[in-house]
């Protein structure tokens, strides 16, 4: 089954400093975070805030052609999550003819947003992605935490030798 999802927003892996962008389903409270690239978040972000450019990005350059083509993108879909990697699909319609495309969710998304298409994402992905592995230690409890921060408070500058800050 799929769920119609939309872009929530886009916020910061504070572990990576890499972009997520967050989708949300429409009917309810349930989300999925894909991370994606830097190139990608600013095509989302400018589309989300309605920033122009004087000059067609990537992800518009593709829209002006399809509408120059008579292709129609028809929905997108978040089909798949295979080793923490999302994969997508955008519909398109030319011709009376429904053909799907492979594409990357962040890629797939930005052109969804260009072209006003929906937003799917498959039960499966949402399930992959809400899956965590509880069993697993933490690689840093909050004592091995309060340590870290005294020896990390206690540094001189100094103590770095040639490496001066």
């Amino acid at each position: 089954m799929l769920r119609e999802m939309t872009v929530s927003g886009l916020t910061i892996d504070p572990f990576t400093n890499s972009p997520i962008m967050i989708l949300k389903d429409v009917d309810s409270d349930k989300a999925v975070p894909i991370w994606i690239g830097l190139l990608e978040a600013t095509a989302i972000a400018s589309e989300l805030e309605n920033i122009k450019f004087s000059r067609p990005m990537t992800h518009d350059l593709l829209k002006n052609i399809m509408e120059l083509m008579e292709t129609t993108v028809t929905k997108v879909e978040v089909c798949d999550l295979r080793d923490n990697t999302y994969f997508a699909l955008i519909y398109v319609i030319r011709d009376g003819r429904e053909v799907s495309i492979d594409a990357r969710p962040s890629d797939a998304i930005a052109i969804a947003l260009r072209t006003k298409a929906p937003i799917f994402v498959a039960d499966v992905v949402i399930q992959k992605a809400r899956r965590v592995d509880l069993s697993a230690k933490e690689a840093i409890t909050t004592e091995d935490a309060k340590k870290w921060t005294e020896v990390l408070e206690g540094l001189d500058p100094e103590d770095f030798g040639k490496y001066k800050m």
